[in-house]
């Protein structure tokens, strides 16, 4: 509505339309600063009825339902209640969708969600509490992972590779990279110019293999 509405209408809205669209969103966008100044706010009521009284003349009666009209007001609510951004519901809303997702049985919801809500809750307590607290009976550097070695490592099996087989590898993937494909023509293309026995082998093995 701020930003993206008069970007998005550009081109598909004759002009005067498009116009008074884009005011509208202008307006929203004074009011939903977050540094207001005060004395400004003495022009955006009158701004704001010229704004509905143009777009009566656009948009036929049924647009005009009672949040349109609200609109009035809200200059009036900003001097009243202070800043939007301050008040308004979308983080209460973005919370409630994390609520929501804490339900695993819909029939007590407001129960899964407090349950999932404590768990949660506990959890971070104890993880800010054990970072500070002094293990008793296991060694410090073992529970803080202080110079950890290949013995902290359970239920892993790691295999040293010989270093011809490591760039046997990395040749293989960047003879597979799309990236590379061309500097890899570049350099075939020198080695021909320069080399005309191992052009004719080049050619010889492409053939065999698109033979095959």
């Amino acid at each position: 509505m701020q930003q993206l509405l008069p970007v998005s209408i550009c081109g598909i809205l004759p002009k005067n339309v498009r116009h008074i669209i884009t005011r509208l969103c202008s307006f929203f966008s004074s009011i939903y600063c977050k540094v207001i100044d005060p004395s400004k706010l003495d022009k955006l009521p009158n701004e704001i009825v010229v704004i509905l009284c143009e777009l009566q003349i656009y948009f036929p009666p049924s647009f005009f339902y009672i949040m349109v009209h609200l609109v009035v007001h809200l200059v009036r609510e900003v001097r009243l209640c202070g800043l939007v951004y301050l008040r308004w519901m979308y983080p209460v809303e973005r919370y409630m969708k994390i609520l929501k997702g804490y339900v695993k049985n819909h029939y007590p919801p407001e129960a899964s969600m407090i349950e999932r809500y404590i768990a949660e809750e506990s959890i971070e307590f104890c993880s800010e509490y054990m970072t500070k607290a002094n293990p008793i009976g296991l060694p410090a550097n073992s529970w803080h992972h202080r110079g950890c070695t290949s013995k902290c490592l359970h239920g892993v099996n790691i295999v040293s590779k010989h270093r011809s087989e490591v760039l046997q590898a990395h040749l293989y993937i960047l003879n597979n990279t799309d990236e590379v494909i061309p500097y890899i023509e570049a350099h075939k293309a020198i080695v021909k110019a320069n080399n005309p026995r191992q052009a004719e082998k080049w050619v010889l093995m492409e053939h065999n293999r698109n033979g095959s």
